[in-house]
């Protein structure tokens, strides 16, 4: 079988490190999200079991017939937009339920007729890189953040992976995680955490539509979903060279996340959307040496999701037992490629630098204007300063 014969060690361990970062980084916004609304342990244990589902079969499905690594996640700043608007408990869950439902019809509409894929081939690869890298830096620094409270953890990860890097490049992430987990379990630093085994069971909500709800809850949803997380999404798509005619259909994979998060809705899924950070790892070098490979990291990625979705309480409990000091090293050290990358694409042509650097900038300040967050904000700054630079002017 083709996928076994692609898979090596360094794609299946860049999965499980997408997996590690992307679920512990923002498992709790999620459950506050849900809790919100006045859910049920049993309802949680759903949210969990539909985005779950959502994410790993949009992932792991056109990541292996196309052979392109197709990433999917949830919405973060969605959930934390959710959390905010439930709080104020004007809304119950059947009218979130509802809520879910337009936002899903919105990304639809937006993926069929390709309006979406149409304003991000208009932003220049200046642009859409110094986006990334700004979006990426943030989990950079976080990396070295850590050192602050577990010193002795970053330093031996950070070595581990500059003499792996050395040594057995390909094999740098993989060393580097696997004497970090070796290290606070030889200090008893893990989180201790109530694991319960069982298949985790979807539990339906009837969706209750109303105006109040589509203004409040959907309408913020989806603008969110579309500008913090597709439009970086987007970006690492092209920075790592799956854009264009024969890369990734960025349209159809909109439209594939619209028409999932319509059809689990009902049991919790609230928005599914590209994926940036957790992209980026699976699309890098440190994946896989052969850019047509990295699919099998996507793959590998969107299983993992599909067991968190069906033993939510059980893999939840050993996934948030890591250390959140270890999460973030290994997230920044497994960047650092990407990140240079980018900011050297961003960076090159002299006549976008400026442009580049305050897309850079803005998307790295993490500035929310508006309810929406700070990669939209980027985008327009760049923009602007490349059009006030170089609109009607000749060349020299």
């Amino acid at each position: 079988m083709r996928f076994f014969r692609d898979l090596n060690l360094s794609a299946f361990t860049a999965g499980f490190v997408a997996v590690l970062v992307g679920f512990t980084s923002s498992v709790a916004i999620v459950f506050q999200a849900a809790l919100a609304f006045g859910a049920t342990p049993a309802q949680i244990a759903s949210w969990m079991w539909a985005l779950g589902l959502g994410m790993g079969l949009c992932s792991a499905v056109p990541s292996y017939l196309w052979r392109k690594p197709v990433m999917v996640a949830w919405s973060t700043p969605g959930a934390a937009v959710l959390a905010t608007a439930g709080a104020a408990g004007s809304y119950t869950m059947p009218d979130a339920v509802g809520a879910f439902m337009v936002c899903a019809a919105l990304i639809i509409l937006f993926g069929v007729t390709g309006w979406f894929e149409r304003v991000m081939n208009r932003i220049p690869m200046a642009i859409a890189s110094a986006l990334l890298a700004g979006v990426l830096t943030r989990f950079g620094l976080q990396a070295f953040v850590a050192a602050q409270t577990a010193l002795g953890l970053v330093l031996l990860m950070l070595a581990t992976y500059l003499i792996g890097r050395r040594l057995m490049p390909r094999y740098a992430v993989v060393l580097t995680l696997v004497l970090g987990i070796a290290y606070v379990v030889a200090r008893g630093q893990l989180v201790p955490a109530a694991i319960e085994a069982g298949l985790a069971l979807p539990v339906f909500v009837m969706p209750q539509f109303s105006l109040g709800a589509a203004v409040s809850l959907a309408i913020p949803l989806f603008v969110v979903t579309m500008a913090s997380q597709n439009l970086p999404g987007v970006a690492a798509i092209q920075a790592a060279g799956y854009g264009g005619p024969n890369g990734i259909p960025i349209s159809r994979v909109i439209t594939q996340t619209g028409v999932v998060t319509l059809l689990l809705a009902p049991f919790g899924a609230f928005a599914l959307n590209l994926s940036a950070i957790t992209a980026a790892i699976c699309m890098g070098r440190e994946a896989h040496e052969d850019p047509a490979k990295r699919y099998t990291a996507a793959v590998s990625c969107g299983l993992l999701y599909v067991l968190i979705g069906l033993f939510g309480a059980a893999v939840t409990g050993v996934l948030t037992a890591f250390p959140r000091e270890l999460v973030a090293a290994i997230a920044g050290l497994a960047l650092l490629g990407t990140i240079g990358n980018s900011l050297s694409t961003a960076l090159q042509d002299e006549r976008h630098r400026e442009a580049a650097l305050i897309t850079f900038l803005v998307t790295l300040s993490g500035v929310t204007l508006l309810g929406v967050g700070s990669a939209f904000w980027g985008v327009v700054a760049g923009s602007l300063a490349m059009l006030a630079q170089h609109y009607r002017r000749r060349p020299a």
